[in-house]
């Protein structure tokens, strides 16, 4: 790859790493040691950005420029482009030239395709710059490997424009296409047509090729899998279409699919207007308060009313149920809210009283954005042709209790904070019970649709589902033993810890030094931590040898990695410098205001996210016990930030540490390590403390007390 001539394409030291393959830290070694490194271009004193085309001629002179580093190397031209379409248009076109090769070469008898009315990205209108790189990136495709660069390309583009941009996690696309599945009528036939009105860059489309591609046989016409999309994205809309296109056939299924998506507004103006689909899958957006409510008033798919302006959701749900054929079934996620709100209860009503509405599943926090709410998944069967359905019951399933319980603090136990394979099992162990008429387990009801209809219609699983008693009790007994545990913690570290007396004034002479100081003094090494590459990152039951993903969101919903990679490839990353792997004593910080923290990783290896920072020290120079005390002080993360608000960032070689010898160091280390344990018992003894009296007040509001209360 020749050397860019235009030197407003910037990089980052880190950048430079993934580009050479090495970590940061040799990166800064170059700089410091040979004279003939690159001078910055823009940035700032600490984090400085550098002439793409100059680093690449550097790097080359010097022998270091590897072949790992080719998409690297492309990827910050990607982001000059600036604008985030400009940047998701010239994806797509990549895209678009990889599926023609691939379907033109490939000589399969039933090869991907689009639908021919389909908007297929042509680069037309592309820039001059847009050109350049459509060209490069094809040609990197061609070198490693079609699918492989266009994940990368699509997996940078989503983790660059992250806030803007929802996407539903694959473990559950996969789950909502399996509910789908199960949901279905056993006369309905084959799925032959899937659509999501909500498409967005296609995951729950690509779930449904895995999960019905290959089930059926393909008549001799062509492929009987159609998959139909829109999205009110036009950059999204055609990233879908080339994602879907270009994943061609998955393993061990021998048919393709057809693909049909279109750039549109759903409710306003459906590019689909005729189809009935066999299931409709859909994470909608949520919370719209423009989505159409004057102008759509007397629309006909409003069969169970008319959508409140304050209820949108509610009008993708009869979108779906009007495109769905008459054994068809859909599967939305939804927001919590649209259960219960009053607003929404007259459409309820009708869902309930039309035996449309078959269930509705809690999943737990964390299983798509927004990460702090606890979605719920509704699933909904066309209505009969008289307009009702048979069936007395609607299933409730309340897995929102499935995350594990948070201790506090920021230290690992090992889980991933969701267990997709046991929500999975959970949840279609409910489908499958119901429909055969058993005893449904703990956390499972069916509710007669009689007892819903009442002033509230509240369909909210928790509401309906009560805890068994045995179960109840044994779950009391235990937090009771733990919560004793952590009182006699707390007694012990409050006598330590009441005992310190704080002088009133700083000892003259001590002083403080910043992170960056100690870096350049050798005291320290700093390692920036780094996203994986899309699709290298795995959730549910890991191997012993599996290497947990800390990311800031997982700081954020009480520390707990959410996912994790192999072993072999964690390790294989870190010596290509890819990845931040720790060991143990490394000191970790998070570089976000919001999350800011600094902890001693005990639990080593770890593998860090982006906004995540590894210290390692030197033992000699620095105890790491009383460098994470002092980095995590408040006032460190005020005067480190880049700007007094939560979406800030820190600094993180502006931290300032006490000067302090290594003997008092270590004296301060300890005192700052029972500060630790005391603050993680503390949250650890509230979160129990609030099961208690939660556990408690269930039982007794049950008339479960003792005749004589001791």
């Amino acid at each position: 790859m020749p050397p860019s001539a235009d030197f407003s394409v910037s990089v980052t030291l880190a950048e430079i790493a993934r580009i050479a393959g090495v970590g940061r830290a040799a990166v800064s070694n170059w700089r410091r040691r040979h004279d003939s490194f690159p001078a910055p271009v823009g940035g700032t004193d600490t984090s400085p950005q550098f002439a793409l085309s100059q680093v690449e001629e550097w790097l080359r002179q010097q022998g270091k420029l590897d072949e790992v580093g080719d998409r690297e190397r492309l990827w910050p031209e990607f982001e000059a482009l600036g604008d985030r379409d400009a940047m998701g248009t010239a994806i797509a076109v990549v895209g678009a030239r990889l599926v023609r090769e691939e379907t033109g070469s490939s000589g399969s008898a039933s090869p991907p395709r689009p639908d021919s009315a389909m908007e297929f990205p042509d680069g037309t209108g592309l820039s001059d710059a847009q050109r350049s790189l459509v060209e490069r990136a094809v040609g990197l495709a061609r070198k490693h490997g079609a699918r492989e660069a266009f994940d990368f390309l699509l997996g940078r583009w989503l983790d660059t424009h992250v806030r803007q941009i929802g996407v539903t996690p694959r473990p559950l696309a996969a789950l909502m296409a399996k509910v789908a599945e199960l949901s279905r009528d056993d006369e309905a036939g084959d799925v032959g047509t899937v659509l999501d009105p909500a498409c967005g860059t296609g995951g729950l489309l690509l779930a449904a090729a895995r999960q019905w591609a290959g089930k059926v046989e393909a008549p001799a016409s062509g492929i009987p899998l159609k998959l139909l999309g829109q999205d009110v994205d036009p950059t999204q809309a055609a990233l879908a279409a080339v994602r879907i296109l270009l994943a061609g056939h998955p393993p061990g299924h021998e048919t393709g699919w057809e693909v049909d998506i279109r750039a549109g507004n759903t409710l306003r103006a459906d590019p689909h207007p005729g189809v009935r689909a066999d299931v409709v899958l859909c994470n909608p957006p949520f919370n719209e308060r423009d989505w159409g409510y004057e102008e759509l008033a007397t629309d006909p798919r409003w069969t169970y009313g008319l959508p409140p302006r304050t209820e949108p959701e509610l009008a993708w749900a009869q979108h779906a149920l009007s495109r769905l054929a008459p054994d068809g079934t859909a599967v939305l996620l939804m927001p919590p809210g649209v259960a219960s709100r009053r607003a929404g209860r007259r459409i309820r009503a009708g869902l309930l009283r039309t035996g449309v509405l078959r269930a509705v599943i809690a999943l737990p926090p964390g299983a798509a954005p927004p990460h702090s709410v606890a979605l719920h998944m509704w699933v909904l069967r066309a209505p009969a042709e008289d307009g009702t359905r048979p069936g007395a019951g609607v299933l409730l399933v309340d897995a929102a209790d499935m995350q594990p319980e948070l201790s506090g603090g920021t230290q690992r136990t090992g889980r991933a904070a969701i267990d997709w394979p046991l929500l999975h099992r959970r949840v279609v162990s409910a489908i499958r019970t119901e429909d055969g008429g058993r005893d449904l387990p703990a956390g499972h009801t069916v509710v007669p649709v009689i007892d819903l209809l009442d002033d509230e219609v509240d369909l909210t699983p928790a509401r309906h589902i009560p805890k068994a008693a045995a179960s109840a009790d044994l779950g009391l007994r235990r937090s009771w033993n733990r919560f004793g545990t952590l009182l006699h913690e707390l007694r012990e570290l409050t006598a330590t810890l009441s005992a310190l007396e704080l002088s009133g004034e700083e000892p003259a002479g001590q002083g403080t030094v910043t992170v960056g100081d100690l870096v350049r003094a050798g005291a320290m090494t700093l390692r920036a931590g780094q996203q994986p590459a899309d699709g290298a990152v795995r959730t549910g039951d890991a191997p012993d040898d599996a290497v947990p993903l800390l990311t800031v969101t997982d700081v954020l919903v009480g520390g707990r990695p959410s996912g994790w990679l192999p072993g072999r490839e964690a390790w294989a990353g870190e010596t290509a410098g890819t990845l931040t792997v720790t060991v143990p004593e490394e000191v970790v910080v998070v570089g976000a205001y919001r999350a800011f923290g600094a902890w001693v990783d005990t639990d080593a290896p770890t593998v860090l996210g982006s906004q995540l920072f590894a210290l390692r020290v030197d033992p000699a120079l620095l105890d790491p016990w009383f460098l994470a005390g002092c980095l995590r002080a408040p006032a460190n993360a005020r005067q480190a930030g880049t700007h007094a608000s939560t979406s800030s960032r820190i600094d993180v070689r502006r931290l300032q540490v006490l000067r302090l010898p290594l003997e008092e160091q270590r004296r301060y280390g300890e005192a700052f390590r029972r500060l630790t344990v005391f603050e993680r018992s503390l949250r650890e003894a509230g979160t129990i403390g609030r099961e208690l009296v939660n556990g408690l007040t269930d039982g007794i509001a049950a008339g479960r007390l003792p005749g004589i209360l001791a």
